[in-house]
């Protein structure tokens, strides 16, 4: 008996739960809690479109930087904005097209962005095509880079310009620029309208939802993932 009661004795007790107190929030705590939350999300969501779709030009800029991946109504756009401003050149810039260069004789997007300005009537010498290389990824980084390749290369002297960009993407467009051509070169932008849905009202279509989804994801990476690399 003694035995038995000694080996009893010498196993160890061990708690798998135990009481503590803790804080938490009362039905009023809750309540408010709740409201604030959702009134930061309807702030988020009433204000992420006019934060990415940004419009801060140089008035004085020497060049308009067309992205060359824009519709043609944007194209339009960007020609009247050249035409009220006080610059001495567009330069288009935009990787390969992926599909239609044997209909079309054109190779990248920076050339036939190029050519429509020509058929709006924009004098050839007045444009210039910057076609980017071909690249997997980081496609807005790699046409900036090229863009800078080819100022420096260049014999423009230039202070500023301003980045014709189109909707949502245009925050995204801007932070690449700047950072490449910070300080030398001072870098404005202008948000090209999107016809593709209600700016104010985003959220309610299909395409509104996964046009500014995909940009604040990839305006998320541009700012703080890719520069890591």
């Amino acid at each position: 008996m003694q035995t038995k009661k000694s080996r009893r004795q010498k196993i160890p007790n061990i708690k798998l739960i135990k009481r503590q107190q803790m804080w938490t929030l009362t039905a009023p705590g809750w309540a408010i809690a709740i409201a604030v939350v959702a009134y930061l999300m309807f702030l988020s969501i009433t204000h992420v479109h006019s934060y990415l779709a940004v419009t801060s030009p140089i008035k004085s800029a020497e060049i308009l930087v067309v992205e060359g991946w824009l519709p043609d109504y944007a194209i339009e756009q960007a020609l009247i904005e050249f035409k009220n401003g006080s610059y001495r050149q567009i330069i288009t810039t935009g990787g390969s097209l992926g599909k239609g260069t044997y209909l079309t004789g054109y190779n990248n997007f920076a050339e036939v962005t190029a050519a429509t300005f020509n058929k709006l009537g924009l004098e050839a010498e007045k444009v210039v095509a910057v076609p980017t290389p071909f690249v997997v990824r980081d496609r807005s980084y790699a046409s900036a880079a090229e863009f800078s390749r080819w100022l420096s290369n260049s014999n423009l002297k230039v202070k500023s310009i301003n980045l014709f960009s189109l909707d949502v993407h245009t925050r995204r467009s801007w932070l690449i620029f700047k950072n490449l051509l910070n300080p030398d070169i001072r870098v404005g932008v202008i948000a090209g309208k999107t016809q593709d849905y209600d700016p104010k009202k985003w959220w309610d279509s299909s395409q509104g939802v996964r046009t500014v989804l995909d940009e604040i994801i990839a305006y998320i990476y541009a700012r703080f993932l890719s520069w890591k690399n």
